[in-house]
């Protein structure tokens, strides 16, 4: 639930986007730089949590109340500060920042508390994060008198709420921390790449990076030709939130048959709706809807078994930077693939989105090149 309430600040904006760029007269390509903001600022604390091994010194729980608390700051700022466009961007960033401490050490507390079991608490954490994804536009539906003001305040209290959460429940039995104090360098965390399994989980988790927030960027403008727009924020929910339904599944299905499996039936249903869903155009509205359903549950379907197949292939000491350090590289490429998709919006509409298969595309050909087709990764943590 800490989750939950936590991520609610990643797309706080996006919920209020329309409202916000009539304010501010500015085009739609516009909430891509609002999304891309927060991504940079992640990347900017995902990195800093790696490369100062704090992510590995300090109890996961601290950081994740801290982190809590001063996203809740910088969005409150951010609805209530009256600033204008640039000054916003750094407050979006300012955000990122602070999820940085949220998402990746959230990875790091369930591990904690449920080593034996990754693949299935994983698609539990990453279910909640769709959820906190979803709720803004969740929000306006419910609410669609609230203006977007109150619509942004509201995922500041949820992540006080959050916070408080974590810092109640502690770190798990199996945390554990590097107690040695030395500040590791970026070659000493990268060598986590060095191992066959870990490596093969990354890249296929950048391919699915360059899809989903892409995505779920454009989810308003796909939903938006389909219904009334009083229905837009609620379609806008259902569509992100199928993927908690979609991680739920693809969890229970890794515990029989095995997270790389899943992870790429998921990747390659993705990235098959990335294909056709522009020849789409003529079928009725409620079954292109439909496919957008379809599409929001299997693109989030495969992040948890990637970070599960990460964390249990690298050492224990490392997974916080570690996965920071994967969640950096795979952030910073959905950054590119949101300006990609969001600019081309503009003047091919949804044949933009076919842009977005690319990712899919090579993560499968990196995950196929690990080894056999059935792809049984190696368990082995030893290096090459």
């Amino acid at each position: 639930m800490a989750e939950l309430f936590c991520t609610s600040l990643w797309f706080s904006a996006n919920g209020a986007a329309a409202e916000l760029l009539r304010g501010w007269g500015l085009p739609p390509s516009s909430v891509g730089a609002l999304t891309s903001a927060v991504q940079g600022g992640f990347i900017f604390g995902t990195l800093a949590f790696a490369l100062s091994n704090l992510a590995d010194r300090v109890p996961a729980s601290r950081i994740f109340f801290v982190s809590g608390l001063l996203g809740a700051l910088a969005n409150a700022l951010f609805a209530f500060g009256g600033f204008g466009f640039a000054p916003s961007l750094a407050l979006r960033f300012a955000d990122g920042v602070a999820l940085a401490g949220i998402y990746p050490l959230g990875m790091k507390l369930v591990v904690g508390w449920n080593r034996g079991r990754t693949a299935d608490t994983l698609a539990v954490l990453v279910g909640m994060l769709v959820l906190g994804t979803a709720f803004p536009y969740g929000l306006r539906a419910w609410a669609p008198g609230l203006d977007w003001h109150s619509t942004v305040a509201a995922a500041s209290l949820l992540s006080v709420v959050g916070a408080i959460l974590v810092l109640v429940t502690g770190d798990g039995p199996d945390a554990r921390l590097n107690t040695v104090g030395v500040h590791p360098r970026l070659g000493s965390v990268l060598q986590a790449f060095r191992v066959p399994a870990f490596r093969s989980a990354a890249f296929g988790y950048f391919g699915h990076m360059w899809e989903l927030y892409a995505f779920w960027t454009l989810v308003p403008f796909l939903v938006a030709p389909l219904m009334p727009a009083s229905l837009g924020p609620a379609a806008n929910f259902g569509v992100i939130a199928a993927g908690f339904v979609g991680s739920l599944v693809a969890g229970r299905l890794a515990r029989r048959f095995g997270s790389a499996p899943v992870a790429a039936v998921a990747l390659s249903a993705s990235g098959t709706i990335c294909v056709i869903y522009p020849f789409t155009a003529a079928w009725p509205d409620f079954l292109r809807l439909a496919v957008l359903v379809f599409w929001g549950a299997t693109v989030v379907a495969d992040s948890a078994q990637f970070s599960s197949l990460s964390s249990q292939a690298c050492s224990a000491d490392l997974i916080g930077s570690a996965l920071a350090v994967q969640n950096a590289i795979g952030f910073a490429i959905s950054i590119m693939s949101i300006s990609l998709v969001t600019e081309l919006f503009g003047s091919k509409g949804e044949a933009a989105v076919t842009w977005l298969a690319l990712g899919p595309a090579l993560g499968l050909v990196a995950m196929f090149l690990r080894g056999s087709t059935k792809l049984r990764w190696p368990k082995s943590s030893r290096y090459e």
